[in-house]
């Protein structure tokens, strides 16, 4: 099956920025999936997509490749409490995904999906973190599902929106878990381009000083706190694109929180599929 590009210039900036050419995509491709072959207990996905993602994200180093995707399916097959039982309809996510606590746009910035991530959201009281997670990465995988070739060749841009963080909210992020969710980062199937953090309360570099603690160099790099406001934002994600709560001309957060709602929904089958690919631990 021959993977498409939707223009010129998406094929020119994945051979650029990449290293992915007609020459060397299919090869590599085909390549990992024999040394998956190997590697029953991961119980990966083979098919050409699942493994490009990857390959995108490594810029084709082999073995950067193959490091990630062991990385990956080992972290589903231990964090069972954010991969194991997605089920959009059970109350606890349901709640979450109402809430808004993970809310991709419908318009890209340099092409790039761009993801709000609403830190404080949720009542700390109410719900798991874990939870809060696993919501998040259910909206995500569906996001990367829909905008495929945005996410994995151009990445993902998320901005962090720290309103109303509370003692509360931090007490759910012990340096425990704070490094499970880096590695996550690190090790998902599309690339966290840009760390955009707003809203952010006077402690904020307390806080990033333990993210950072976790982060690789380069993933540390492209880290941005906003300390003076919207105005700063929008100068490295366009206002055309942003809800109207965030300065933006485009829609609502309400909107874009039900379009995302009802998508997750339609993954139902999707997520019951997607708990079998995992690492056996």
């Amino acid at each position: 099956m021959a993977i498409v590009y939707s223009n010129e210039n998406v094929k020119h900036f994945a051979e650029k920025f990449l290293n992915e050419t007609e020459e060397n995509k299919y090869k590599a491709i085909e390549e990992i999936k024999q040394w998956l072959d190997t590697l029953p207990h991961l119980r990966a996905k083979k098919d050409q997509a699942s493994i490009l993602c990857f390959l995108r994200g490594c810029k084709y180093n082999l073995e950067l490749t193959k490091k990630k995707i062991q990385n990956f399916y080992v972290m589903k097959g231990e964090r069972t409490e954010w991969f194991v039982n997605r089920n959009p309809r059970v109350p606890e996510i349901s709640e979450l995904l109402q809430l808004g606590v993970f809310v991709p746009l419908r318009k890209f910035s340099n092409n790039k999906l761009v993801v709000i991530i609403r830190t404080a959201a949720h009542d700390p009281k109410v719900h798991k973190q874990d939870d809060v997670f696993k919501a998040g990465k259910m909206v995500l995988d569906v996001a990367i599902q829909e905008y495929f070739e945005n996410a994995t060749v151009f990445g993902i841009c998320a901005i962090f929106d720290m309103t109303n963080i509370s003692l509360g909210h931090a007490k759910q992020l012990p340096p425990s878990t704070i490094r499970k969710a880096v590695f996550a980062w690190q090790n998902y199937y599309s690339r966290p381009k840009q760390l955009e953090f707003i809203n952010a309360p006077t402690f904020i570099n307390v806080v990033l000083n333990v993210f950072k603690s976790f982060m690789s160099d380069k993933l540390q790099g492209r880290v941005k706190v906003h300390f003076s406001g919207l105005e700063s934002l929008h100068k490295v994600v366009s206002k055309e694109i942003l809800p109207f709560e965030y300065g933006g001309n485009d829609c609502s957060m309400a909107e874009l929180v039900q379009y995302w709602n009802q998508k997750v929904l339609q993954y139902s089958d999707w997520f019951v599929e997607d708990e079998k690919y995992r690492a056996q631990v």
